[in-house]
């Protein structure tokens, strides 16, 4: 199941939640006000690069591994 990133209408709060494939976040409310359906927004996502490989394992940062960046641990 994937985490899908929310965002409140209301208040702005935005939150992740596990949620089936698909999930519009209709049946969902917010948890920081209770305001009903909060907005799925598209979030970006990471690869883990193999550790002693060539170019940067990190995406966001220039660190070859990501023990070495401050953004992974």
């Amino acid at each position: 199941m994937p985490i899908y990133e929310f965002r409140c209408p209301r208040c702005g709060h935005r939150f992740e939640r596990l949620c089936q494939l698909g999930e519009t976040g209709a049946n969902l409310s917010c948890p920081a006000c209770n305001s009903p359906k909060p907005e799925r927004l598209l979030s970006s996502f990471a690869t883990r690069g193999v550790e002693g490989g060539k170019g940067s394992s990190c995406t966001s940062c220039k660190a070859t591994s990501c023990s070495s960046c401050s953004s992974c641990r």
